[in-house]
């Protein structure tokens, strides 16, 4: 079966992407409402947020330029492997200037793991306490330079330990690679840790995974951990209005539909109903999550389903933060120059300073 080409330009700018769009749809010339609220217009243009920074607003095109760069996801993996590591190589030898970490390459429990620590060192509150970091990359591509990417600002300010996770990932495995890999290194983890002293947080499909590890580890009668982060990356597949509307605000146009989970190498063959795939379509299991951090932007073709997410697990008694940036895109903090993004890593260091056990 021949999978959708994706638009070179929303790959990139989503690189580390849970999901993208397949074709623009046809701009209609007339305005008007269809009987089932599907709402047509003439085509338009959509000035940049009037409301986020001035960094933002000069680093976007520059950010569309790029990602027009980008392979198509149906091309050979080792291209767009090749592709997203010297991206992300870039942005981690950049964060390492403004965050300085030293990094120690581990194997736990069978899986590669970079662990990424302090140049200051660890605070004293956090020698106890670790955070595991499930990169993202469409669940294709991310690992060691996507991770790192993702651990460095965290491990810096927060001053505490990061272990980046090279998990599994299509097309050369399959749904439950990943998360047998996540809960082996939760499972080694344990034998040092207490449940409440580890926290796991992920953007886009580390979003994703991050979710779906909870449930594994529920599933499986393990302990959940203290804390978890689910940034650009949600509990149910992509839907909602900004599945439609992100891919406008990025450039795309309107899409002619969404591309969903099992449009992913990874998910081939999974039922996308089962509840550790999507663990938000389960309020048994969501009953048990501990307290989330949720984080996305108004341009983020995920965000309608992370703020879903969020009110799942409020309507589960789960406490939880939302987060949502004006005028970022998905994956936004990936480059550490922008004032969003330094917020967003204070955000995710305070998070779980404030939600570890001690």
């Amino acid at each position: 079966m021949n999978r959708p080409r994706l638009p070179r330009t929303i790959a990139a700018l989503l690189c580390g992407a849970v999901l993208s769009v397949a074709g623009a749809a046809a701009q209609e010339t007339a305005a008007g409402v269809n009987p089932d609220g599907t709402v047509t217009a003439p085509a338009a243009s959509v000035p940049y947020s009037t409301l986020a920074s001035p960094e933002a607003r000069a680093f976007f095109p520059k950010l569309l330029a790029e990602g027009a760069q980008a392979p198509p996801i149906t091309a050979p993996i080792a291209a767009s492997r090749a592709f997203y590591d010297r991206m992300n190589s870039d942005r981690a030898r950049r964060m390492e200037k403004l965050y300085p970490v030293t990094i120690r390459r581990e194997t736990i429990a069978g899986v590669g793991a970079d662990v990424v620590r302090p140049a200051q060192g660890v605070a004293p509150e956090n020698r106890r306490r670790v955070l595991l970091n499930l990169h993202g990359g469409a669940f294709l591509w991310g690992a060691r330079s996507g991770a790192l990417v993702e651990s460095i600002p965290v491990a810096a300010l927060g001053r505490i330990e990061v272990i980046g996770v090279d998990y599994r990932q299509g097309p050369e495995h399959v749904f439950p690679a990943a998360s047998d890999d996540v809960e082996k290194v939760y499972r080694e983890l344990l034998k040092t840790h207490a449940p409440g002293e580890i926290g796991i947080y992920g953007c886009s499909a580390g979003g994703v995974l991050t979710g779906e590890a909870v449930a594994r580890f529920i599933h499986d009668k393990l302990p959940v951990p203290g804390a978890v982060g689910m940034f650009c990356g949600a509990l149910l597949d992509l839907g909602g209005d900004s599945s439609w509307i992100a891919p406008l605000l990025n450039g795309q146009g309107v899409p002619a539909h969404p591309l969903g989970l099992a449009a992913l190498p990874y998910f081939r063959g999974a039922d996308p109903r089962d509840p550790l795939v999507q663990p938000g379509l389960s309020p048994a299991l969501l009953a048990r999550f501990p307290p989330t951090l949720l984080i996305t932007g108004t341009r983020d073709m995920a965000m309608s389903s992370v703020v879903r997410s969020n009110e799942l697990l409020d309507e589960a008694g789960v406490p939880t933060e939302l987060h949502v940036w004006e005028g970022m895109w998905h994956a936004f903090f990936s480059d550490p120059e922008l004032p969003e993004s330094r917020r967003a890593y204070r955000t995710m260091a305070d998070f779980f300073r404030r939600r570890l056990a001690r």
